[in-house]
């Protein structure tokens, strides 16, 4: 695939995934899997994500909330190791579908019921956690089970954004050190234009900050199921490779 072309799509998923907690890896990796292999897709992804992560924590970072954090975090780290270790022998549209139907029903549960909020407990930040740690490893795609759970909690949007990141960098750290212990590396071509990458989605979560802002906090919940719901469709219907 082209240079140019991954750095459109870098900016746009980095857009995407600053406004909604969640997208990168979900609007990257389909379209990179025509052109790359799964491993280096994930790698790459990975490492886009990880960036993206952490623009978040340092533009939106002064609201998340360490006890969330860390209570989704530490099992999104066991969970993610786990999940990475089974990329080889998984069937990614299995995965995609199983994963697509849940977050259909889960989106029309939300809309059935619109006052619905998941308690904040340890059971469900730690069963949170875990699960989208497994599935982010596995298949490079957990954003969208971990958005499910935080969006539920009703948090303001800061606070929702940041929070997302920080958990999500406990376990980006954890799947692409997996992968790269399992021998993963990128092609020399894109390994050298992987700074440009990094820039441009420090650009586009900028743009994504300013954008935030016209997106009132009593919408914002409505926004985040909406495209919950679209990426679901996605999985369930074109799950990939």
């Amino acid at each position: 695939m082209d240079i140019l072309l991954i750095t459109i799509l870098t900016a746009i998923a980095t857009i995407i995934g600053t406004i909604t907690g969640f997208g990168i890896s979900t609007v990257m990796i389909p379209i990179l899997l025509l052109s790359y292999p799964l491993g280096q897709t994930l790698l790459l992804v990975g490492i886009i994500h990880l960036f993206g992560n952490l623009w978040k924590v340092i533009l939106f970072g002064h609201d998340f909330q360490w006890k969330l954090v860390l209570l989704f975090g530490i099992p999104g780290i066991i969970a993610s190791y786990i999940g990475a270790s089974f990329i080889i022998n998984t069937s990614q549209q299995i995965l995609s579908r199983i994963l697509g139907a849940f977050l259909i029903a889960y989106v029309l549960w939300l809309f059935l019921n619109k006052s619905f909020q998941i308690k904040q407990t340890m059971v469900t930040q730690i069963s949170g956690g875990a699960l989208s740690g497994f599935l982010a490893g596995i298949f490079g795609i957990g954003g969208a089970v971990r958005a499910a759970f935080l969006s539920a909690f009703n948090l303001p949007k800061a606070v929702y954004i940041s929070t997302a990141g920080a958990i999500a960098l406990f376990v980006d750290t954890t799947r692409l050190t997996k992968y790269l212990t399992e021998g993963i590396r990128l092609e020399q071509r894109i390994l050298w234009t992987l700074p440009l990458f990094i820039i441009v989605s420090f650009l586009s979560a900028y743009i994504a900050k300013r954008i935030l802002k016209f997106i009132p906090q009593n919408h914002f919940r409505a926004v985040v199921v909406v495209l919950l719901f679209i990426i679901a469709l996605k999985l369930l219907i074109f799950p990939g490779n």
